[in-house]
């Protein structure tokens, strides 16, 4: 989820964006015919579509997560694949060739993994897809296999495995409360970062990477999502409303995390979304650049601060 934070293009408190690198899928500087029909959108999108879609994606995962187990692991594994296949579009384009098909086997294998082995058979499935992905590019040639290796192992640990650890929060007890809150979390982050940034947003975070992005935004996350964090906690994880707070700080870092990490390739890559097969959203990985961050740092967090309850 691409945090708000950063307010768009003619809205209040919007930080000026530097032209970008030439080149990649969408850039930039090119609008594209949606976006000229929501000229006038503050959000600088198709505000009616994005809300349709996000509503779909909700129900979706929402579906799987409180009535259907297996329904939920597969959809966490469509979303894998589909990222990858961005993420690879995208590189490939930029003249880094990264091996697709390792990477769509390792999206199906890591979350079924995880689902039925636990931390151990997700483990082994990482190890056994990297190496794959190796064994891959021999078999396909030598032309730039160092690159194309490595961008295929980063490509795998950004998407399958990140987001293979929101499964693993889901088989611990009442999991789906947990993967919940950590939703609740990464949603508020967007959203209070959004308004705080629009409204006052003046002081970039990182003008480099993300210059729309700001500390006021920021802010606004981090106190929305405390806000959350606390009434998350007593009323759906039964566990003492001060621990809502590292848990939405963490959160919000994370998040915040994801979204540069994104940004950042996207820029090098000078590119504006990593597809645009969602309408009003961009790519399936420009709504979980967040929640690729957010969802490992809580599993740790539960590990090591609140063992038995996250």
């Amino acid at each position: 989820m691409s945090n708000p934070t950063e307010p768009s293009e003619g809205t209040s408190g919007a930080l000026p964006e530097p032209s970008p690198e030439t080149g990649g899928l969408e850039p930039v500087t090119r609008r594209s015919a949606s976006a000229k029909r929501v000229k006038g959108s503050k959000a600088g999108r198709d505000l009616p579509a994005a809300i349709a879609v996000g509503l779909i994606l909700l129900a979706l995962v929402l579906t799987g997560l409180f009535w259907l187990p297996v329904a939920f692991v597969a959809t966490v594994a469509a979303f894998a694949g589909i990222g990858c296949w961005e993420i690879s579009r995208a590189l490939d384009h930029a003249g880094v060739h990264t091996p697709l098909v390792p990477l769509a086997v390792a999206s199906l294998s890591l979350p079924f993994a995880a689902y039925y082995g636990g931390l151990e058979a997700l483990s082994l499935a990482f190890a056994a897809s990297a190496l794959l992905v190796f064994l891959w590019r021999i078999f396909e040639g030598p032309a730039k296999s160092v690159a194309s290796v490595m961008t295929g192992i980063l490509v795998l640990v950004w998407v399958p495995l990140l987001l293979s650890f929101a499964v693993l929060v889901f088989n611990e007890d009442k999991g789906y409360l947990k993967v919940t809150t950590v939703l609740l979390l990464v949603v508020s982050n967007d959203t209070f970062g959004y308004l705080v940034g629009v409204l006052f947003g003046k002081h970039p975070m990182a003008p480099k990477i993300s210059p729309k992005k700001s500390w006021e935004g920021f802010a606004g996350s981090v106190g929305g999502a405390t806000i959350v964090g606390i009434l998350a906690s007593v009323f759906l994880l039964g566990m003492p409303w001060w621990m809502g707070i590292p848990l939405a700080v963490a959160t919000v870092a994370a998040s915040t995390a994801g979204d540069l990490a994104e940004s950042m390739v996207k820029r090098e890559l000078g590119i504006k979304d990593m597809s645009n097969i969602l309408p009003g959203h961009g790519g399936v990985m420009d709504r979980l650049d967040s929640v690729v961050f957010a969802i490992p740092v809580a599993y740790v967090l539960g590990i090591f601060l609140m063992p038995g309850v996250l």
